[in-house]
């Protein structure tokens, strides 16, 4: 469990009680005086069925319908690998990292230049994020720009399936293509209620702001409580834009998005998974770009993983990104910053790690550094074990003043669980270092790099499914003809 302790001194818990109440009584006043508007028909079926006032496709949400979400959403979340054992729990309490997706651009790893990313860098980036240890989940990271881009969401999940045995956030262009992944995710486990009970996919999607909820984007909602298949709902209110330019006004238009999200998806299907989050990143004023590094914004992520758990439900928020357009100080700085903040917060699912240029270029050498990073959280978070053993008052007395405890049983006992090694960050002194080439983080970084791409192998699925998956992504299966 993140300590609440270790929370308060950091100055983390910046939403009191009393906060976190107005702005959820700012989002009531919102949903059943203001209303949000619904693009989809059964959406509105349902809303009107239930007892919300519906005026064309305006619909107002009385604070009841609110509540009754909110009493049958899952406080928990089970999520598998590939091969069906438990790999995460969304609770209070765990953290999990993961890459972003969708970078229209990529760091190229042989000549260092920003090109435009193509679906072998999806497949290669899985491969990497697969072999990082402290990567928890995946998601596409490059969009694949050299395939249809009508069918590119499928392309994205074959070469993550396929290429990674870790749990998988996926995004769908439509409800076809929601539905062509799920069918694929079904093979892999065997069928579709299989997958529902032991799911590894996690299915991304995003209503508009202000207060929008889109055509496409229930169809995918609602297909998604439909299946069973966790959703992560997630706004991106651009402070000064598309939400006012104060985070807690930013954070009242996200909040509504999303509670307004879960009401409709738990009509759908009482019970089914549906994990909270998304960010109010601000508009930058000077720059007009919507910063993926400003304070501003992680104030706003971190505040919203807050009201997550004033709502007891799952959370979904954002780290390891920056603004800068290269791997450099800044980059470093940023997403050192991001990474602990959301630890210490206790974000359960935190995506975006190797994000750089405001979310549109890929770095897998922010990526490393990103991981290294994550390990380095998660040993900080753990805490510190206060036992008759790690207290040592035996071994303290038994060497006494001036003494040493390097030839020590209990040292060789427990340096190993104490502390925290590390692949990548330089340990040694300058004599070594320089013996060893005087290689910067970011040559190593590449060097492992080319090294994972060379010599990891990831469980290969059976000939057949794989198959199956390549025909569904490429369009020359359909779902109908597999059944």
């Amino acid at each position: 469990m993140v300590n609440n302790y270790f929370l308060k001194r950091m100055g983390l818990l910046n939403l009191t009680t009393d906060q976190m109440d107005q702005l959820h009584l700012a989002t009531l006043d919102i949903l059943e005086h203001v209303g949000v508007k619904i693009c989809e028909p059964e959406a509105l079926q349902l809303l009107q069925d239930a007892g919300a006032r519906v005026t064309d496709d305006l619909v107002k949400i009385p604070t009841w319908m609110v509540q009754q979400a909110l009493n049958t959403a899952p406080c928990k979340i089970a999520i598998y690998d590939r091969q069906g054992s438990r790999a995460m729990t969304l609770e209070k309490g765990k953290i999990y990292y993961g890459t972003g997706s969708d970078t229209p651009y990529i760091i190229d790893i042989e000549t260092g230049n920003r090109r435009k990313s193509v679906k072998q860098d999806t497949i290669n980036a899985t491969i990497i994020a697969d072999a990082l240890e402290n990567i928890d989940f995946v998601m596409s990271m490059a969009r694949a720009s050299d395939v249809p881009e009508i069918r590119s969401d499928r392309h994205h999940f074959e070469a993550m399936t396929l290429n990674s045995t870790k749990p998988i956030i996926f995004d769908a262009h439509d409800r076809q293509g929601l539905l062509d992944i799920i069918e694929m995710a079904s093979l892999v486990r065997g069928n579709k209620k299989a997958l529902a009970e032991k799911p590894y996919i996690m299915h991304y999607s995003e209503p508009i702001s202000p207060l929008v909820h889109s055509r496409a984007g229930l169809e995918k909602l609602l297909t998604a409580a439909e299946n069973w298949i966790p959703l992560v709902y997630a706004p991106a209110v651009m402070c000064g834009a598309t939400g006012p330019v104060t985070t807690a006004g930013a954070l009242v238009i996200a909040n509504a998005e999303i509670i307004s999200g879960l009401v409709i998806h738990q009509l759908k299907s009482k019970g089914a998974p549906f994990i909270y989050g998304g960010g109010t990143p601000p508009l930058n004023m000077i720059t007009t770009v919507c910063s993926y590094g400003d304070p501003q914004g992680m104030l706003g992520a971190v505040s919203l993983v807050q009201l997550s758990h004033f709502y007891n439900l799952p959370s979904f928020t954002v780290a390891g990104c920056t603004d800068s357009q290269c791997f450099d100080q800044q980059a470093a700085m940023e997403g050192g910053f991001n990474l602990l903040m959301t630890a210490l917060v206790g974000g359960n699912l935190i995506h975006d790690l190797g994000y750089i240029g405001i979310g549109l270029t890929y770095s897998l050498e922010y990526l490393v550094l990103c991981n290294e990073g994550v390990g380095a959280v998660k040993f900080l978070t753990k805490g510190l074990e206060i036992t008759p053993e790690t207290l040592a008052l035996d071994i303290i007395e038994k060497v006494g003043p001036g003494g040493h405890f390097l030839t020590e049983q209990h040292t060789m006992d427990h340096f190993r669980s104490q502390m925290h090694f590390t692949r990548m960050f330089n340990r040694n002194n300058y004599q070594n270092w320089e013996a060893a080439g005087s290689k910067c983080f970011a040559d190593g970084a590449n060097d492992l790099l080319k090294e994972i791409l060379q010599w990891h192998e990831v469980a290969p699925l059976p000939e057949e499914v794989e198959k199956a998956i390549r025909d569904i992504a490429s369009g020359a299966m359909k779902r109908e003809e597999l059944a």
